[in-house]
């Protein structure tokens, strides 16, 4: 077993070394350098590092953890990724290049008016806040177990800890910040997961070849589903869910286009982005073929799904069989590095984009004087990981399943409108009578939420899946149309 003390060294040792990349990178604590990095990010360098943001803590635990219940059925849904990101490369991004805006919102009030715009990000900014506190909740609670309940440390303590150190070393560099940090956390995560399955796959006796033709692995191996397309997780749904969980969840999101934007130019983005969607995919799978070893491991050695108050939780799986197991201190320390990571790849840029859309589409920064601006954005930033502390700290009493899970679940609900917003900005001429588009927004997320918890019986068994997110851009759509001017 690895000491609590062993874990926090690695902890701190790591923190430091993004408090070194943010000290050169954040030298011009300026605006423009806190939203944009100036437009100067190498393409490549942002590529590689978006796939850490992409996966975060969630794909890093929960992905693996979930293996047992829904085999590789998963990877239909990542397969549906690929698809949405090319939507993204060729009919989003080159609006907003086009558009020359800070955040990807100044669009709908260019096209529609203010209130289209602050509800685009508003419904950004409530998906942004569940979507970081999803994926800092998961980490709190690996590090409260496997770290300070040791020490009879409150979880509360933890979640701040964690934020805070997040806001120290992305107050001042931002996005440029980000786009450096990201790419080291990204080597970290891709490492821990390549090494884990190595050394599992050591203990057992096996080589790769081994392991994927063995009798074991077959029993989780499943991906496709297509018997009944009532099943929740059948081919067609998880495929065209995941395509359009992509479009809103990189293509309409601030946290993931800041990074795009940064970039010099619209082609430089275009390349950043084929090359990101490819390699997640691979990095994916590869965290599914973890989560079956996981399983194997875990069944030759007799260890059951670890405890959460008397409940099984398969998200501490991985982090109980790196850390406890008998896989030695190299599964450990490379466990450990790969989730804060993990952890902090997607919880800075998180808080950045939220500052960002914060100051640029609610304070309308650009009406201060400048060093009016600086100011407000510092507090801004103060303002957000307060904000992220108190949800991640709810979310430990109302989150009742696996956190990949509830995290698709949610985007369901709070990145239709968006898509609605957009798909009609970018494929309709037609204006809309702009003050009635809350009036819109609310009731197509009323019908989707009445809709999403109705019972199968009443559907003749059909299971509302991730196609929750399509049908509400469509309800959107829909009603826009009605408000249209003649």
């Amino acid at each position: 077993m690895i000491s609590p003390l062993f874990i926090l060294s690695l902890i701190i040792g790591y923190f430091l070394v993004l408090v070194g990349i943010a000290y050169f990178t954040g030298k011009e604590d300026s605006n423009e350098n806190f939203f944009k990095a100036n437009r100067n990010s190498p393409w490549y360098l942002v590529a590689f590092g978006m796939v850490g943001a992409s996966l975060s803590g969630v794909t890093f635990i929960s992905v693996p953890g979930w293996i047992k219940d829904t085999q590789f059925t998963y990877f239909q849904v990542v397969m549906g990724y690929l698809v949405g990101y090319f939507v993204v490369v060729f009919v989003l991004l080159p609006v907003y290049y086009k558009n020359n805006v800070t955040s990807i919102y100044e669009y709908l009030d260019r096209r529609f008016g203010k209130n289209s715009h602050q509800a685009g990000a508003f419904f950004f900014f409530v998906s942004r806040v569940l979507g970081a506190a999803f994926r800092l909740f998961l980490v709190a609670i690996v590090l409260q177990q496997f770290i300070f309940d040791a020490w009879n440390v409150p979880f509360e303590i933890t979640v701040i800890l964690s934020i805070v150190l997040i806001w120290v070393y992305t107050q001042r560099g931002g996005i440029k910040t980000i786009v450096f940090t990201d790419t080291l956390q990204t080597t970290l995560m891709v490492l821990a997961v390549i090494l884990s399955i190595a050394y599992i796959n050591q203990a057992l006796d096996w080589s790769f070849s081994d392991f994927i033709a063995s009798s074991e692995f077959s029993k989780y191996n499943k991906v496709f589903v297509t018997d009944s397309i009532l099943s929740r997780n059948h081919f067609l749904k998880s495929f065209i869910g995941g395509a359009f969980v992509t479009i809103c969840m990189t293509g309409l999101d601030q946290d993931m286009m800041q990074k795009n934007l940064s970039c010099r130019t619209l082609n430089d983005a275009q390349k950043n982005m084929i090359v990101f969607s490819f390699v997640l995919v691979i990095v994916t799978g590869l965290f599914m073929l973890l989560g079956s070893l996981l399983y194997i491991y875990a069944d030759t050695q007799g260890m059951g799904i670890p405890l959460v108050d008397g409940s099984p939780r398969t998200d501490l799986l991985f982090p109980e069989i790196a850390l406890n197991g008998t896989l030695g201190i190299a599964v450990a320390v490379t466990f450990i590095l790969g989730l804060i990571a993990a952890a902090y790849s997607s919880a800075d840029s998180a808080l950045t984009s939220l500052t960002t859309s914060f100051c640029i589409d609610f304070l309308k920064l650009d009406k201060y004087a400048l060093e009016k601006q600086k100011s407000i954005r510092k507090k801004t930033h103060i303002g957000m990981s307060v904000m992220l502390i108190l949800v991640v700290i709810l979310f430990k009493y109302v989150l009742d399943r696996s956190v990949i899970d509830g995290l698709l679940t949610v985007a369901g609900y709070t990145y239709g409108p968006l898509l609605g917003l957009f798909a009609f900005g970018i494929f309709t001429s037609y204006e809309i009578d702009d003050k009635k588009v809350w009036w819109v927004l609310i009731g197509a997320l009323i019908l989707i939420s009445i809709l999403g918890n109705l019972d199968s019986t009443v559907l003749g068994g059909y299971q509302l899946g991730y196609e929750l997110l399509p049908l509400n851009g469509l309800l959107t759509f829909l009603g826009l149309v009605l408000i249209r001017r003649k």
